[in-house]
């Protein structure tokens, strides 16, 4: 497992990181749809992850509203501490009060007071906020953040979802005042949606940003088990309303196209489907690591033969070609003066 500094902080984290969505399983139709792994269950997932050299591990308040973070804490209890990497985030509601969601001073010392119970421990290594708050002041937030660190309640600050505007006032804001900066970005990038390349890939590349990629596969779409003359499987997660809406839309015929060149290449590697598609993403500017999921043990050693082997220049060429899609204004106008604004791949 290769280790890559998360931005240019000089935190080092594997080039995967298990993603615990599925563990916890709560009643709600989303996050039951994810999964449902117990603490025995997590407990096989986290020594194989070990075992493989991975040892960063990604949560959130909000998954399985807090079972998530527990089933994590228990699982990890019989590893010393120190030889365990931890993230996880807040902003999302978690509570009926008025002042139980965002950003804010209020919300965020509750929110890490809470994830910091259930996960067992006193320090978390990386700190999310999940996902902009428009209303909470961005000196709030980053006072808190930077006084969290101070304390020792938290190594490093990221964010997550948050736009490119966003994160440039977050990051001039930090520098103004002297306070802990934001080292990491969690995204949704992958082979069928490749918007992040468009602004948050350079402003990645120029700010020292270590990007984190949630749903490699597409939102569940490049498993391997989606193909044209089948489609989607019955005990697939696709199959929910409401985790498809949810999630990143994927037209149906893009879908299909990609699936096909990343077949080809499947016959000329030996490699799987999902394999291809992560090799692809770790072969792309600013990608820290890549959050993987499993519901188990099996799915997840196909998920960790997807490293220690590389794609092939044609082969990374002709999936380029396959899942590019037409630019939004104004990175199609950019685009065409690549002289002065080449792309960031």
């Amino acid at each position: 497992m290769e280790y890559r500094q998360l931005g240019r902080s000089g935190f080092k984290v594997p080039e995967l990181c298990f993603g615990c969505g599925t563990f916890g399983g709560h009643e709600d139709a989303f996050f039951k749809a994810w999964g449902a792994a117990d603490v025995e269950e997590a407990r096989k997932i986290v020594d194989i992850c070990m075992e493989a050299g991975l040892n960063f591990f990604d949560t959130a308040d909000i998954y399985s509203f807090g079972a998530s973070e527990s089933v994590l804490g228990a699982a990890i209890q019989h590893l010393r501490r120190e030889d365990v990497l931890i993230s996880t985030k807040a902003t999302f509601r978690f509570g009926d009060g008025p002042n139980d969601v965002g950003s804010s001073r209020y919300h965020l010392t509750q929110a890490l007071e809470g994830s910091l119970k259930r996960l067992g421990t006193d320090y978390i290594d990386v700190y999310h906020m999940h996902e902009t708050d428009s209303l909470s002041p961005v000196e709030e937030t980053l006072a808190t953040l930077d006084k969290f660190v101070r304390d020792g309640k938290v190594r490093y600050i990221a964010c997550s979802n948050f736009s490119g505007w966003r994160l440039m006032k977050s990051l001039s804001v930090s520098e103004r005042h002297g306070w802990n900066r934001y080292i990491g970005h969690q995204v949704y990038y992958s082979l069928l949606n490749r918007e992040y390349e468009w602004e948050l890939m350079p402003l990645a590349l120029d700010q020292g940003l270590g990007a984190l990629i949630w749903s490699p596969l597409g939102w569940g779409r490049l498993t391997g088990k989606i193909r044209r003359d089948t489609g989607i499987p019955k005990d697939s997660r696709l199959n929910s309303k409401l985790v498809v809406d949810i999630g990143p839309q994927v037209p149906e015929e893009h879908l299909y196209k990609v699936v096909a060149a990343i077949d080809e290449i499947a016959g000329e590697t030996g490699k799987t489907v999902p394999q291809i598609a992560l090799n692809w993403l770790l072969r792309r500017p600013t990608i820290s690591t890549l959050v993987i999921g499993a519901r188990n043990a099996q799915q997840l050693r196909q998920n960790l033969g997807a490293v220690g082997w590389s794609l092939t220049p044609d082969q990374i060429a002709r999936l380029d070609t396959a899942s590019q899609l037409p630019l939004i204004y104004p990175y199609w106008h950019q685009r065409q003066f690549e002289e002065r604004n080449p792309s960031p791949v």
